[in-house]
């Protein structure tokens, strides 16, 4: 469609075809493919193509920085906004707006006193318990079409796949009552003519591609890299500034050695705050902005069958996150500098061979010599102000022997010092060049006035 900056893959193009006719009909649609398989740009080329009003996009507080994103990159001239946190104006309504489940819970009003062109529900797996109040929030939304997008196979669950399917094509399963009664219980019991003929009723109104589908794989790119924008929790934000007015009065009441070492002092705890309060404080307590993302993805690639690397600088943090997924029942392993040799290849052994889908790793530990080809997801926690650094990390999974696409998924928190410094190194500044090749303290020759520009918390962009 007109207004897109992108080629749609072949497969992409087949999605929005599918999408323009079923919510053309007035009807909705699940699109459920894979992750990494381009639903949030087929949703763009949908609005506009449907060119009917106002989209709204509702998903988890986390994929908020991403949507916006990837509108503004996708779909240049088209205004997007967020009704969420103190920014909540509905009016003059055109392009896309984008709200979180929470948000929607609890001030569904004046988003439901709009008739929406489009209505999103991403990552409708949120929604699939029909009598949640974010479930009958969203069923009071109006508007002329509905489009849930989910990258966890719901076909595991048909409960969850009633639930989804009755909010966006409503009546086509007819009440849950009669789906168990009808399709539930038959096919749970092993009645594959029963499975044959659901997938052919939901077939108009269920897509769901795998990355591993012939004629879908060809068409990826070996390697795909995302910098995906999170917010800081409120937590987060607080001490975030709080930090930046205490060590900003002391580096500009220092000068030589005492300066620069504040400097270091201040960006190491910059960065540890965007990763979590806790990793900070050295207690446990507060929420992670990066954390809560985290979760989002492995939900959706452990939900794939698919296997990540995380990498962080801090031991400290590979630590927090693997206490947090323990807490969630989630297998995970850790190599760090002090792991012995003979445990590390023991440690790459078991996750090569599929014992543990969730293998957390400290950067300067693992970035080289080890070969992870089973991991066909790698996540940067925090950034090393080194691309070259990264990139070794990155290819302990993208390297000979990977024959599955491999996805790079690297949190960056919004409005933060890690923002700017990451726009700094995708910009290939002259600024960048000094940080390659001296690391932090290239920074510690910045005046304050510098200093304080690139440390500010600011409200986003």
């Amino acid at each position: 469609p007109a207004g897109l900056a992108a080629q749609l893959r072949d497969y992409q193009l087949r999605g929005l075809q599918w999408l323009a006719t079923v919510t053309g009909l007035g009807l909705g649609g699940c699109l459920a493919d894979d992750m990494g398989l381009g639903k949030t740009v087929t949703l763009i080329a949908l609005h506009l193509h449907r060119a009917s009003g106002p989209t709204l996009v509702v998903c988890p507080a986390s994929l908020l920085g991403n949507w916006e994103r990837e509108i503004r990159r996708f779909a240049p001239g088209v205004p997007v906004r967020r009704f969420h946190g103190s920014a909540r104006s509905l009016a003059d309504l055109d392009g896309f707006v984008l709200t979180t489940y929470g948000t929607l819970r609890t001030d569904p009003a004046p988003l439901a006193a709009v008739r929406w062109g489009l209505l999103v529900a991403d990552e409708a797996q949120h929604v699939k318990n029909h009598r949640s109040g974010t479930a009958k929030a969203l069923r009071l939304v109006p508007a002329a079409a509905r489009v849930a997008l989910t990258g966890t196979p719901v076909e595991n669950t048909l409960s969850e796949l009633w639930a989804i399917l009755d909010w966006s094509a409503p009546g086509l399963l007819g009440s849950l009552a009669e789906f168990r009664e009808r399709w539930a219980k038959p096919i749970e019991s092993g009645d594959p003519a029963a499975a044959e003929r659901l997938s052919r009723l939901l077939r108009p109104f269920l897509l769901r591609r795998r990355k591993s589908d012939p004629g879908i794989a060809p068409e990826l790119p070996p390697k795909t890299e995302t910098d995906r924008p999170v917010a800081l929790s409120p937590d987060q934000v607080a001490l975030y500034e709080a930090v930046v007015r205490e060590l900003m009065a002391d580096i500009a009441a220092s000068d030589g050695m005492a300066r620069r070492g504040r400097i270091v002092k201040l960006l190491t705890a910059l960065k540890q705050i965007c990763n979590h309060p806790a990793q900070y404080l050295k207690e446990p307590g507060g929420r992670s902005g990066k954390l809560e993302l985290l979760d989002e993805l492995l939900d959706t690639i452990l939900a794939e069958g698919g296997a990540v690397l995380v990498f962080t600088q801090y031991v400290a943090m590979a630590r927090l996150l693997e206490k947090h997924l323990a807490g969630r029942g989630i297998a995970t392993q850790l190599l760090h500098g002090g792991t012995p040799v003979a445990r590390r290849e023991e440690l790459v052994a078991r996750f090569q061979e599929g014992a543990v889908p969730v293998f957390l790793l400290s950067l300067k530990a693992a970035g080289t010599g080890l070969n992870l080809t089973r991991a066909d997801h790698v996540v940067h926690f925090d950034r090393w102000w080194n691309p070259a650094v990264e990139d070794q990390a990155t290819d302990r999974a993208y390297r000979i022997g990977q024959t599955k696409p491999v996805q790079v998924h690297r949190l960056v928190a919004e409005g933060t010092v890690e923002d700017r410094i990451a726009a700094m190194l995708r910009e290939k500044r002259a600024l960048a060049d000094a940080v390659l090749a001296g690391g932090e303290a290239a920074l510690t020759e910045l005046t304050d006035t510098e200093l304080a520009e690139l440390v500010e918390l600011r409200s986003r962009g």
